[in-house]
């Protein structure tokens, strides 16, 4: 079986200094990796590549076996809908829309549209009784779990985290990282997530950089 997510010999410059080189990784259905480094050693462009949100200067990045270098944007954004989850350090959540419309939002772009299933990833976030809150009136921690539900509601291959408890205090980071392996143990994604507190991820198989 291909692994869900596979780079080889990444390397990433910034004029004439390298960021990192000689980067790979596999990740395999419902394994979990994290990604330690401090501020400024190139997690977040690391995760920027495996996402095909930036142009790969050396290496290859795998997504079920097929290589993703020279796709054209537009086919890479709609494999990408289906393929992943993302969650980021801030949780992006349209100010607008209620916990539950932000949820659904990738449901309108794939036209799968199911506002129980929505329903039920909030429940088993403890967050049933906020569907109808907007953002404003959410905490940090409820802001940041909305966010994991919407990156997981397409029932994706991998969720990619990127300094998902950053923002937060260590109780509420606890929790949104156990709620985000259990989920992802549910749906049957692989989790990839980036952090610089190596105490919060104690337990996971590390990749540092």
């Amino acid at each position: 079986m291909d692994p869900v997510l596979e780079a080889v010999g990444l390397g990433f410059s910034y004029g004439n200094g390298h960021l990192f080189r000689g980067v790979s990784l596999r990740l395999g259905p419902g394994e979990a990796l994290a990604v330690l480094g401090p501020s400024g050693s190139g997690k977040t462009t690391l995760l920027h590549l495996l996402a095909g949100l930036l142009p790969l200067q050396e290496g290859e990045v795998y997504w079920e076996g097929a290589p993703i270098r020279g796709l054209p944007e537009g086919v890479l954004a709609r494999k990408r809908l289906r393929f992943m989850g993302l969650v980021f350090q801030h949780h992006f959540l349209f100010p607008e829309l209620t916990a539950l419309e932000n949820v659904l939002a990738p449901g309108y772009l794939a036209g799968q549209v199911d506002r129980g299933h929505a329903l039920w990833f909030l429940s088993r976030l403890d967050l049933r009784e906020r569907a109808d809150f907007l953002p404003q009136r959410l905490s940090g921690g409820e802001r940041q779990r909305v966010a994991v539900a919407r990156a997981l509601y397409l029932r994706p291959r991998l969720l990619l985290a990127d300094e998902p408890t950053a923002s937060l205090d260590r109780t509420q980071a606890k929790e949104v990282l156990r709620l985000m392996e259990e989920l992802a143990q549910e749906v049957g994604a692989a989790l990839l997530l980036s952090t610089h507190d190596e105490a919060l991820v104690e337990g996971l198989p590390t990749l540092r950089l």
